[in-house]
């Protein structure tokens, strides 16, 4: 019982503690013996999955967008029964680092249930989001910082690898 309570409270106002620990992700993503973070990244990916459900978060969907590589487009083009260039110029645009992403938040795909209508063939950003399963998490540091502001995840993941 008093297990589970910590993990209970551990969730409770994350993104208050996230945004308090910035800097203590920071430095501890820099120094993190990178081998061992791997080791215990499926099974702490797994724990966090069962302590959130993303259909009552979806904030990844509201605030910020995948990038769509060649191969999603052709992939939700043809699910849509669109042409490739109809798709971008609907629901896409470049961004500064020169990738597509979608035009306006929330995604447009992004129902009022937090279902994704277009789950089944969604870009690759979104079948591999939060990344915590894999060695983006401390390969790309400005990303995992970014992603444990709005991500509870995350959050729990760095939460219990420190």
């Amino acid at each position: 019982m008093y297990l589970r309570k910590m993990k209970e409270d551990l969730l409770n106002n994350w993104e208050k503690k996230a945004a308090q620990n910035l800097k203590n992700y920071q430095s501890f993503l820099k120094k993190a013996d990178k081998n061992k973070i791997l080791k215990k990244l499926p099974e702490l990916h797994e724990e966090a999955f069962e302590k959130v459900n993303c259909l009552n978060c979806a904030n990844c969907c509201r605030h910020y967008s995948p990038r769509f590589k060649t191969p999603d487009i052709k992939r939700i083009s043809k699910h849509l029964r669109i042409k490739e260039g109809a798709f971008i110029e609907s629901y896409l645009r470049l961004d500064e680092d020169g990738d597509y992403v979608v035009r306006s938040t929330p995604c447009p795909f992004l129902q009022p249930d937090n279902k994704c209508s277009i789950y089944e063939h969604r870009p690759s950003d979104c079948q591999r989001f939060p990344y915590t399963d894999e060695d983006v998490l401390f390969k790309r540091p400005a990303i995992t910082l970014k992603n444990v502001t709005f991500c509870p995840i995350v959050f729990y993941v760095l939460e219990k690898l420190k």
